[in-house]
């Protein structure tokens, strides 16, 4: 019987400072030993981008022990594990879990878009009060953009999106019993969306915690692409259960797959974790975890207080970015609760002719993202500078779907599968936004991207709150939806191009107050 081999020391060796660091040099010592530590590692210093170094997978083992990457890749079924989760590396599952939690986040998103055209049948809702209750989401969405980021930072991602999971989905359940009172709607509404805006930080946080380097691009890609795949599924399913089963069935249905959902996660256990040198150390010297948490929170406080807020916000590049992101939200957020009841009424299309036209939109921008990723990235590597490739891609995102709703909003006497063309090539062909202004928050500033995203999704969650709600005003007012719906967005593409144009940097800056 062969010998099993004791575990080998790992020696850590001096990592080359970037910039100035809060950590000790003490704590990476040059050729110190750290216990317990075997196979592979790499480590990774809590300070972000303030070390260059790489990342370690590790686990805590029941003893206090420390795991492998090597040995997790072994997929061992824990306790309480089901036969399917078998073979399979805990963060694939972890990652997989997350990815369904965004389909259902779009699945329940949508769901009001469809159900909006039968409750205002039923309720005698005008546009205006229709707009209303799809526009509360947003409320509740914009205002959890920031806080998800700080709750994530200092409970973690995983509880922060179980929770928020959880909340989104016993919400969407609740929607039926409360649709006859408006306030009681309203608030339903509001509470999906606290839920889902905090749900981006918290897959930021877990991704970061749990994902090494070399795999973090295909699990983002992975995580947030279940959005699209949501979309396509909300607006698939929701008309064949209501026109089966009744507008109520589809809310009920939605928030039973979440709860479900938090069940399974639960199953789904988190497993190995990045972590840092110092809790590597606080590890092995026995820190108690009420002594970890006090540190956490300090940094949390410290790191608020060290955030650049003022540089931000004297920043033309930052300005840009938020303006940008206002004006292409502005586009999709209307077009997302609108385009179902604009394909019902004025192509007329019955409800289930409408949510599968309403789909195009977002199978085509799934198309299109994996053209423009590509494009934009061999542009950079021929030595085009990068400020230039983001405004093309930017301008690409705005002025398609601006020249395709003019062309729709036209009176061209166009048949109605050339309007679906139309605009679903423009909504299509704005997802090159994904390689313009998403990327400028990681072009501008490593250290601040998250903060900066976080920023201008707040502004950009803005338009869903008044454009939704506006949309529908409009629509009572002008009995026109080439006013209502498609002049504003033609309105701010056009001036969001020549904002992005004159403004728009993907130079690195650094931001001092």
């Amino acid at each position: 019987m062969a010998t099993a081999m004791a575990p080998r020391p790992l020696k850590l060796c001096c990592f080359r400072q970037v910039q100035h660091t809060r950590y000790r040099p003490a704590l990476v010592p040059c050729g110190g030993t750290l216990p317990y530590l075997k196979h592979r590692f790499r480590v990774s210093c809590s300070g972000g981008e303030k070390w260059e170094s790489s990342e370690v997978l590790v686990e805590r083992g029941a003893t206090g022990g420390l795991q492998s990457i090597d040995e997790l890749e072994k997929g061992e079924v824990e306790e309480g594990e089901r036969w399917w989760l078998k073979g399979l590396p805990q963060r694939y599952k972890l990652i997989g879990a997350t990815s369904l939690a965004f389909v259902i986040c779009n699945m329940d998103k949508v769901n009001l878009s469809v159900a909006i055209i039968p409750m205002s049948h039923q309720f005698g809702w005008n546009s205006s009060t229709a707009g209303l209750v799809q526009s509360s989401f947003f409320w509740g969405y914009a205002l959890s953009q920031l806080p998800g980021g700080w709750l994530a930072k200092i409970f973690g991602g995983r509880k922060v999106l179980e929770v928020g999971v959880l909340t989104w989905s016993l919400a969407t359940a609740v929607v039926p019993m409360a649709a006859g009172f408006m306030p009681g709607l309203v608030l339903s509404r509001v509470l999906v969306g606290i839920g889902e805006g905090v749900s981006p930080s918290a897959a930021t946080d877990l991704i970061a915690r749990s994902i090494p380097l070399e795999e973090r691009s295909r699990a983002v890609a992975i995580v947030f692409g279940g959005l699209s795949v949501g979309s396509v599924l909300g607006l698939l399913l929701a008309p064949t259960i209501i026109q089966n089963y009744g507008w109520e069935s589809v809310f009920y249905v939605f928030g039973l797959v979440g709860i479900i959902w938090c069940l399974i996660f639960e199953v789904v256990k988190e497993g190995q974790s990045l972590v840092n040198i110092e809790e590597l150390f606080n590890i092995n010297n026995n820190v108690s975890s009420k002594e970890s948490l006090d540190t956490s929170l300090k940094e949390m406080g410290s790191s608020l207080k060290e955030v650049p807020w003022k540089a931000f916000f004297k920043s033309k590049a930052v300005w840009a970015m938020i303006y940008a992101h206002f004006c292409g939200s502005w586009g999709h957020y209307t077009c997302l609760s609108w385009l179902p009841t604009f394909f019902s009424e004025e192509l007329n299309l019955n409800l289930t002719e409408a949510a599968w036209v309403s789909i195009l939109p977002s199978l085509g921008s799934i198309i299109i993202t994996s053209i423009a990723a590509p494009f934009a990235d061999n542009l950079i590597s021929n030595g085009v500078e990068t400020t230039k490739v983001r405004k093309i891609c930017q301008t690409i995102a705005f002025l398609s779907p601006a020249t395709f709703m003019a062309l729709s909003s036209l009176d061209l006497g166009l048949p109605p599968w050339e309007i679906v063309a139309f605009l679903t090539s423009g909504l299509a062909l704005s997802s090159f936004a994904l390689s313009g202004l998403y990327c400028t928050h990681q072009d501008i500033s490593r250290e601040y991207a998250s903060i900066l995203l976080g920023i201008t999704n707040t502004v950009g969650a803005i338009p869903g709150i008044l454009g939704v709600a506006l949309t529908g005003y409009l629509l009572d007012s002008t009995h026109s939806w080439s006013l209502s719906l498609f002049v504003p967005s033609i309105f701010f593409y056009l001036t969001g191009t020549v904002i992005w144009l004159l403004f728009a940097s993907s130079e690195p800056q650094t931001f001092t107050d």
